[in-house]
């Protein structure tokens, strides 16, 4: 039998031919079948903060952005419903309503407001641009600046199923809370392979917070009765039990992310400091952006200046609006209103929080008064980086 010689240069070419098609077919179907190590298409951030600490603020930061859908605190659905429970008990029911937001899944809202219709009935609608604009309501553009008064106007009756339509096509969801008070309790959110969770930890001078808190007493009560536990009594924090309770929740969460944490919270939480913020808005901005894989537009940088240069600190009626004013101005204001007895016993309750995130406690109320004294101290180059912070120091 005659022998066929083929030259070894083709039996390479066939070879390589054969991987490169093999290859090929891989990639095609691998293309198709899901992997655990990959992450979720959507970017998911929490906006960690607490009552009066300028959560607002930052979270229209984030809601004028046209790639990110906003909701403003949506478990106060839950708190509402339940309000003869502890925050503590209803961390997992406010856990639980997170995920399914983030994941668009706004079926859970069943359960706190079987009767939705509309977008109006959803808690704070209005100050999310996403529930504004296309294809939520056909009033505005994603790229346009909307105001909740506009967007009340024009929006409110569109049907509530918009809200989950809009959430599915953005590539951002973003929340803001103020009912979580331990970090722990966000840890199956963090682990969860469907999400892609960062946190954002607002802090605020607590002597400014509290000055904050008094133009929005009755406002609070019912709040500062879950927080201490009083069975649906409301309360009015006269001495300063709630700001205790604030205080101690946001040392918890700092101390959890920075004093050997787990390594799933590595490049996972940053800290921002308000008065940082107002300080220099565009470089803290551009921090909080960049970690939230986010790009500051022309627009946005025009909207910031003008929200963040008004004139004066605000008025009490508009102690939940996000108004221009003088930044700066409303986060020194508790200096020249709040009395040296009261700093003093919330410099008491707080003190633990006051040294630990970078403020300087008074002596007198000549220190209090005497405004060219810098009570916010310098943050330490990379001090609230999840890698870098060192306890001695």
């Amino acid at each position: 039998m005659a022998r066929i010689r083929i030259p070894s240069a083709i039996v390479i070419l066939f070879v390589t031919v054969q991987t490169g098609f093999l290859l090929f077919m891989y990639t095609r179907y691998s293309s198709f079948v899901p992997h655990s190590e990959e992450k979720p298409s959507q970017v998911h951030v929490l906006i960690l903060s607490s009552w009066r600490s300028g959560s607002s603020f930052v979270g229209q930061l984030f809601s004028q952005h046209p790639s990110v859908f906003y909701l403003m605190e949506p478990a106060w659905h839950v708190w509402v419903t339940m309000y003869q429970n502890s925050a503590k008990v209803l961390h997992m029911a406010v856990r639980d309503l997170v995920r399914s937001v983030f994941l668009c899944d706004m079926s859970v809202f069943d359960a706190y407001m079987p009767w939705k219709r509309n977008l109006s009935d959803l808690f704070q609608w209005a100050v999310s641009r996403a529930l504004c604009s296309a294809p939520a309501c056909d009033s505005f553009q994603r790229t346009d600046i909307t105001s909740e008064m506009a967007c009340k106007t024009l929006c409110g009756r569109y049907p509530f199923s918009k809200v989950e339509e809009a959430c599915k096509t953005y590539s951002h969801v973003v929340i803001k809370e103020v009912r979580f008070f331990d970090l722990k309790v966000l840890y199956p959110l963090l682990t969860d392979p469907s999400l892609n969770l960062k946190i954002i930890h607002l802090v605020r001078d607590p002597r400014a917070v509290v000055k904050s808190r008094e133009q929005s007493v009755k406002a609070l009560a019912r709040d500062n009765g879950i927080v201490l536990s009083t069975n649906g009594t409301k309360v009015e924090d006269s001495k300063y039990k709630v700001m205790q309770e604030i205080c101690r929740s946001h040392v918890q969460i700092y101390e959890t992310a920075t004093l050997k944490p787990p390594n799933f919270l590595k490049d996972r939480y940053l800290m921002i400091r308000f008065e940082d913020l107002v300080r220099d808005p565009l470089s803290e901005i551009s921090e909080m952006y960049k970690f939230a894989d986010l790009t500051l537009t022309p627009t946005l940088k025009s909207w910031i200046y003008n929200i963040t240069h008004g004139e004066g600190p605000g008025k009490k009626k508009e102690a939940f609006k996000i108004t221009s004013r003088d930044a700066v101005s409303v986060s020194q204001a508790w200096r020249n209103v709040l009395s040296f007895q009261k700093i003093k016993k919330i410099q008491e309750v707080c003190k633990g929080a006051i040294n630990m995130l970078g403020y300087q406690l008074v002596d007198s109320e000549k220190e209090q008064r005497d405004l060219s004294l810098d009570l916010v101290l310098p943050r330490r180059q990379n001090q609230f980086s999840w890698s870098s912070f060192n306890p001695k120091h």
